[in-house]
């Protein structure tokens, strides 16, 4: 291997304790994530990542007690990573014992190591069996009081680099004529103002060129519009952080969707972008059209 550091997180923990809902979590956050890898071929999967001269993504192996004999070896296998390059950390996930046997008698199905037990004493079995690496983790997360989307949550904070926490915002220029977007959250109407199109010496133009621009930032009530709807939107953004939602999209409109809702759109989003928080992009969705 070279002299580069990979990062690896070994995800592990009590069954029911929400190792698929880690996963999908860390997929979403562009980790690249094998489930109930075999712990013997942790270090070579590291390696492989190491030898490419391409950016990979960070790498994630879920592994559980469902194992047997091959999860004896974990801890040995997780010795050999740290003595390596690769920085590898364990992500320990657990819940107590009332709440896993709520979760499993939910679903219908038997804990993994009760065999012809109870859950209860699958549950114990497991814990036991786990106590050792459990020692060993780096993190260790409880979600007995969490729901998926908490945990979620959970997990963006813990292992989401500085890009995947931003919000990806979509501020979008449309024309009213043309249908309002369906997949818009919000959506602003800015036919309360002159409309360009009326001024021969501007209607060959649109809210790209700065004639029109000015023309329609000048205008009464423009700015105050701006202003409050930008400062309507800091609660909104708050929440879709804390909630752990990555995408979001704005919409304004005009009749045609070339020159008021071009401008404006233009005009929020450089306001906006100022929000280290969030990455600001735009979309003039109707610009071109007849």
């Amino acid at each position: 291997m070279n002299d580069t550091s990979y990062e690896l997180l070994i995800v592990t923990g009590m069954s029911g304790a929400g190792r698929s809902t880690v996963g999908k979590a860390l997929e979403d956050l562009d980790w690249y994530v094998v489930d109930n890898l075999p712990p013997q071929l942790i270090k070579p999967m590291a390696e492989l990542f190491s030898r490419t001269n391409k950016e990979l993504p960070r790498l994630a192996v879920v592994v559980d007690a469902r194992g047997g004999e091959l999860f004896d070896d974990l801890s040995t296998h997780v010795k050999l990573l740290l003595e390596s390059n690769v920085d590898a950390q364990i992500l320990f996930l657990e819940a107590n014992d009332a709440t896993l046997v709520k979760r499993y008698e939910q679903v219908r199905r038997p804990h993994p190591l009760q065999g012809n037990g109870t859950i209860s004493e699958g549950i114990a079995t497991e814990r036991k069996t786990l106590l050792p690496l459990r020692e060993q983790a780096d993190v260790i997360i409880d979600s007995s009081d969490m729901n998926v989307y908490q945990l979620a949550a959970k997990i963006s904070e813990n292992f989401a680099s500085a890009e995947n926490r931003k919000l990806n915002l979509l501020v979008q220029s449309f024309g009213f004529k043309y249908g309002a977007p369906s997949d818009a959250d919000l959506i602003a109407d800015m036919r309360f103002l002159p409309n360009p199109y009326w001024d021969e010496a501007l209607r060959p133009f649109t809210g790209e060129d700065s004639q029109v621009a000015d023309y329609v930032l000048c205008q009464d009530g423009a700015e105050e519009f701006i202003v409050n709807y930008i400062a309507a939107l800091q609660p909104v953004i708050r929440g879709y952080l804390k909630e752990n939602r990555k995408h979001a999209s704005i919409a304004l409109g005009c009749t045609g969707g070339k020159h008021r809702s071009v401008a404006t759109a233009i005009e929020i989003a450089k306001r906006l972008s100022e929000n280290e928080e969030i990455t600001v992009r735009v979309k003039h969705r109707d610009l071109g059209k007849e």
